[in-house]
């Protein structure tokens, strides 16, 4: 007998195959040695191994945060291997960061290459000293991705770096605007106080975030972070505004009128804090992700986002799209914002990548370019290697129709959830299922985070690397080459732990 989500696997192929064409992707194109499906070699997940690995990191480093520990060597494709010999699928890819997969040929090669290895062992301080090729390098690559209207890039080191830097560029903007010049001088006043972080050379400035947001852990980016206490408490922060996102209930085709109205709340304290703030601090740019991921993969509607948008350059404040997480295909468009059907002259100021870009960085316009050299600056400015390991990848996504693959798979696994959700196997655990029209990228809350957490070690068990984000819920972050065998495997893994809770 079939079961529910092999049904529902069966119903939908028609579906998948009309949207791929008559032939599709498969992950054998780009990675023909992929395992064929899980294996579990131990009792529990991490084993013996996994345990004494992480045992041994303990004595100089804090295991506590550990997983699995993984044999990167072994590792193939959409499955990743652990000490103890485990192969399991994975659909959290290293906290939605890996793009293509495991050990992919096209990529080792490039690994191998002069080219990559000379760049690798003589990494550039990029801002003093940019080797040769960079011009090519970015144009050929980060470049051709840029968000539309967004022509100017700075290269970082990690996403949090990435809106660092985007908070600065806008802070030095909104001065530059108010001194009435690009090019206006600095007074005597400001050089000094600057040194003294006081005002007027350090002003009292502020960027906006929104309630169960997550932008990173240095300074700046930590005070724009509202997702879990854990990682503010005791770290002195900016006293920044933060506005509630809307809290929408599912599934949204009955809760219209509803949704409707918590989002016109929503807006409206958020342009209330921009107004009061004028008269405090003033807000001088917004920063929001397309889906509130951290904090527990929230949604909003493409109208609510470009209210968001358009609210924030009524009252002077640069817009950030934060697209570390939602950004390179995993929502079924390149970037999660083109969805929101921004006109021309609304697109976003700056938009930050990481993650599965494994380049980091803020693509922004010429108007935000910092007026003097060293006002944005670091020795590394990015790295050469991560440059040239993004151009690669942007090509083998367009070669392979990858984007265009994950919305179609996104459907099809979307199908096959729902299909089980509804089910006696499910009911009075699963909740609030979400992301669907959003490609792979889907999540759904459980009863209590105790449960969530049992679901995602039985998963574990079952030969299924799944993560869990907010309080109770767990979200699907697979790579861009999970196609139909691999929500056959999900599938049937999730019906099963779940009669199993």
């Amino acid at each position: 007998m079939l079961t529910r989500s092999a049904r529902a696997l069966r119903s939908s192929r028609p579906l998948l195959k009309r949207a791929l064409g008559a032939r599709g992707f498969s992950s054998s194109d780009l990675i023909p040695d992929e395992p064929t499906g899980p294996k579990v070699v131990t009792e529990n997940v991490p084993g013996p191994k996994g345990i004494a690995a992480s045992k041994e990191i303990d004595a100089f480093q804090d295991p506590r945060t550990h997983v699995v520990v993984p044999n990167y060597e072994l590792s193939k494709g959409n499955y990743l291997v652990d000490a103890d010999g485990n192969t399991l699928l994975d659909v959290f890819a290293q906290i939605s960061s890996i793009a293509l997969g495991y050990n992919v040929p096209a990529l080792l090669e490039l690994g191998k290459s002069d080219q990559f290895v000379k760049a690798a062992l003589n990494r550039p301080a990029i801002g003093s000293f940019p080797p040769v090729q960079w011009a090519e390098w970015i144009k050929t690559g980060l470049l051709t991705v840029a968000p539309k209207g967004l022509d100017q890039l700075v290269t970082t080191l990690c996403g949090s770096s990435a809106n660092e830097t985007a908070f600065k560029c806008a802070f030095m903007a909104y001065r530059q605007r108010e001194r009435g010049a690009i090019d206006a001088p600095f007074s005597k006043e400001e050089m000094e106080s600057c040194m003294l972080n006081h005002s007027p050379g350090s002003p009292e400035l502020s960027v906006l975030s929104f309630k169960s947001g997550f932008h990173g852990r240095l300074f700046g980016s930590l005070s724009a972070t509202r997702s879990k206490a854990i990682h503010k408490v005791d770290i002195p922060a900016f006293d920044w505004p933060c506005a509630s996102f809307p809290s929408l209930k599912y599934p949204l085709e009955e809760h219209i009128a509803e949704n409707e109205a918590e989002e016109k709340r929503c807006l409206e304290e958020y342009e209330k804090i921009l107004i009061d703030s004028k008269s405090t601090s003033p807000v001088a740019a917004v920063i929001i992700e397309p889906i509130l991921s951290e904090g527990g993969d929230k949604h909003a509607s493409p109208e609510f986002f470009r209210s968001l948008r358009l609210i924030a350059r009524k009252h002077g404040a640069f817009f950030i799209v934060d697209e570390v997480q939602t950004g390179v295909g995993a929502t079924g468009t390149f970037w999660a914002h083109e969805k929101w059907g921004l006109k021309e002259g609304e697109e976003p100021d700056f938009v930050t990548f990481s993650k599965k870009m494994q380049a980091a960085g803020v693509f922004h316009k010429k108007e935000t370019r910092p007026n003097a050299p060293y006002r944005n600056y670091n020795t590394w400015m990015g790295d050469p290697i991560r440059a040239l390991q993004a151009r690669k990848m942007i090509q083998l996504i367009a070669e392979n129709n990858l984007v265009s693959h994950t919305a179609a798979t996104g459907d099809l696994l979307a199908s096959s959830l729902s299909s089980i959700f509804t089910s006696p196997a499910a009911a009075g655990k699963v909740f609030n299922f979400r992301g669907q029209g959003e490609g792979t990228y889907l999540a759904w809350d459980m009863a209590s985070p105790q449960m969530r957490d049992a679901f995602l070690g039985k998963m574990r068990k079952a030969g299924v690397q799944i993560g869990g984000c907010g309080d109770a819920t767990v979200r699907l972050r697979p790579m861009l080459t999970f196609g139909e065998k691999h929500v056959e495997v999900l599938a049937g893994a999730v019906e099963d732990v779940l009669h199993a809770l």
